[in-house]
């Protein structure tokens, strides 16, 4: 990557991180192309796959291993969380994205807080960054939060 790239990537992440500072909880940004969320849990990155973002940079307040495998299959090259799973960051590592976090977390829990992420569960046996996508897109379907997406 030339210096000018990486410039540019860090301030796509300098950017994102102040989106996630100002009540996003998802912002996703490739030069002057940005996606936001204030939605929970993988529905803003359903929904971002729908769009060519490959190359882009991320803020978001969550990442487990099915947000991380979600962020690989859009094909960001840094991604940030205020709270990220060591699952997770291994993940991206693997990938060869860069990845920082507020909070390393050992495992992402579900809302009731009394087990694992149900989607993290969903991808578990996930080998692909597609797979995986296909895996959440369906268990997204089934809870009724998501009707199918285009790509």
């Amino acid at each position: 990557m030339t210096t000018a790239g990486k410039k540019e990537e860090s301030a796509d992440l300098c950017r994102a991180k102040r989106l996630l500072d100002e009540g996003y909880t998802c912002a996703i940004v490739r030069g002057e192309t940005e996606f936001l969320s204030r939605e929970r849990g993988i529905l803003p990155l359903l929904r971002a796959a729908e769009q060519d973002l490959a190359g882009c940079s991320a803020a978001d307040t969550i990442v487990g291993r099915a947000a991380a495998f979600l962020y690989l299959y859009l094909g960001a090259r840094s991604v940030y969380a205020s709270v990220m799973s060591e699952p997770a960051r291994e993940l991206l590592l693997a990938h060869g994205v860069a990845c920082g976090c507020g909070r390393l977390a050992e495992r992402i829990v579900n809302r009731a807080g009394d087990g694992p992420c149900p989607m993290d569960r969903a991808v578990a046996e996930a080998q692909t960054p597609a797979e995986a996508y296909a895996r959440l897109s369906e268990a997204a379907k089934r809870m009724g939060l998501w009707k199918g997406g285009t790509r």
